[in-house]
């Protein structure tokens, strides 16, 4: 699943590819914002960690575990 950061005063976003259910991410990044954790920490699907100060947080798009095919199939 593919999830975007938006970074305060920042131009570009944070793009990572998770294997983590949306559930989960929700459940971190609602964590951030609450105040009960002061960094958001996801990990890619490399196992390359994230990690973003909730207070840096613009906004977070999480997209959907459906998985896209690539390449012809057959009608």
């Amino acid at each position: 699943m593919e999830i975007k950061i938006g970074i305060a005063d920042s131009n570009r976003e944070l793009v990572v590819q998770s294997n983590d259910s949306a559930e989960n991410v929700r459940k971190a990044v609602t964590e951030a914002l609450a105040g009960r954790s002061e960094i958001l920490e996801l990990n890619d699907e490399k196992g390359k960690q994230y990690l973003v100060p909730f207070t840096r947080l613009a906004y977070v798009e999480i997209g959907t575990a459906d998985s896209r095919t690539v390449g012809f199939a057959a009608g």
